[in-house]
């Protein structure tokens, strides 16, 4: 048994699953791992199934019916860990632009005390390897934009690799969470801001992927913009709910 699970949500991600899985497992602090599938028509459920035969005991698959965005695959990798008692509960990509051997450091700072440990792309300095300028630029404005409009004193608001310990989710209301793109990120550190947890950072290197396609997008960039601002109306009318 491992007090600490790692979710990785996935959609066509056949050309890293098996690797990304097999770095989790070589690390010398035990890991599970959750895959959650959107379902993903080049295989990669299939792949995780053959892998867990090998992994019988710390890898996990749920598949879900449809690709219903990032948000709500987290949610339900959140009930599932929470259901099943885990100390602490990470988010993680399956594209090795969060290395997996950085778990152990956001196992540590969590484990030392933080609520919240955000592996962070901008807390020294600009820490991303081989993304184009305008997107770099696009990244490190936006963090920007969410500190000053939410608040929170957190140099990376945006990034995805993170760890809860679990009683901070089960405190958060994960059925009112509204986004279901990156800005899911934002809020779910917003929510724990509110109620006064710990958020600590951890410095990290962001890699681009090298394999497989992006999922960003327009809409995705629209919902994070004109939602954070949203998101900090509706909380200062319903705070309760957060």
């Amino acid at each position: 048994m491992s007090d600490s699970l790692v979710i990785i949500p996935t959609y066509n991600e056949i050309e890293n699953i098996e690797a990304i899985i097999r770095a989790v497992f070589v690390l010398n602090k035990k890991f599970h791992v959750l895959i959650v599938d959107d379902n993903s028509p080049d295989g990669t459920s299939a792949k995780v199934e053959e892998l867990q035969h090998e992994f019988p005991e710390q890898l996990f698959l749920e598949v879900r019916k449809e690709k219903s965005g990032l948000g709500t695959a987290y949610i339900h990798g959140f009930k599932w860990a929470i259901e099943r008692k885990y100390d602490y509960i990470f988010e993680m990509d399956a594209d090795f632009s969060h290395n997996p051997e950085d778990l152990p450091r956001l196992y540590r700072a969590c484990a030392n005390g933080a609520d919240v440990v955000v592996g962070s792309r901008y807390k020294k300095g600009v820490n991303v390897v081989d993304w184009p300028l305008q997107r770099v630029l696009l990244s490190y404005g936006a963090s920007f934009y969410v500190k000053m409009i939410t608040g929170m004193r957190i140099h990376d608001p945006t990034a995805g690799f993170v760890v809860y310990r679990r009683h901070v989710l089960e405190n958060i209301n994960l059925d009112s969470v509204r986004f279901v793109g990156y800005a899911f990120q934002i809020e779910m550190k917003f929510r724990a801001y509110l109620k006064n947890y710990k958020i600590e950072e951890v410095s990290i290197i962001f890699r681009d992927r090298v394999r497989g396609k992006s999922k960003m997008s327009g809409s995705i960039i629209k919902e994070a913009i004109f939602g954070v601002f949203m998101m900090k109306i509706r909380s200062m009318f319903q705070k309760s709910r957060f």
